[in-house]
């Protein structure tokens, strides 16, 4: 399995962004398709979206949709989460996969992750 490592989290006020950063440490994503989940206090793993890292096709839910934008630099093995127009409900750890079934929310068709950065969005 290939090790993620994501960067770029912090606290923001509502309506602010940032941009989060998931580097395949030692290589390749080892993969075609790349995930973004977010999980909340108490709340269970949700997938944001999805990139195809060979065409650079891109997923999202509709909660992001128009405010996240996804995309990758396949020279430097990275991925990034933009996020604009951030949202108190959008306060969650960030995490990065990689994936094999694009589009799916099923957190089993994801097998390296990375530990996660937290996303604090205050009113």
């Amino acid at each position: 399995q290939v090790q993620l490592v994501e960067s770029g989290g912090g606290s923001v006020q509502a309506g602010g962004s940032l941009r989060l950063s998931c580097a395949a440490s030692g290589g390749s994503f080892r993969t075609s398709i790349m995930g973004w989940f977010r999980q909340a206090p108490g709340k269970e793993r949700e997938l944001v979206g999805n990139l195809i890292l060979t065409n650079g096709v891109t997923y999202y839910v509709d909660p992001v949709k128009g405010r996240f934008t996804i995309s990758r630099n396949n020279a430097r093995n990275t991925v990034y989460l933009q996020m604009n127009s951030l949202q108190p409900e959008d306060t969650a750890v960030y995490f990065c996969a990689t994936g094999r079934v694009f589009g799916s929310r099923d957190m089993r068709d994801y097998s390296s992750w990375g530990q996660g950065t937290q996303v604090t969005v205050s009113s």
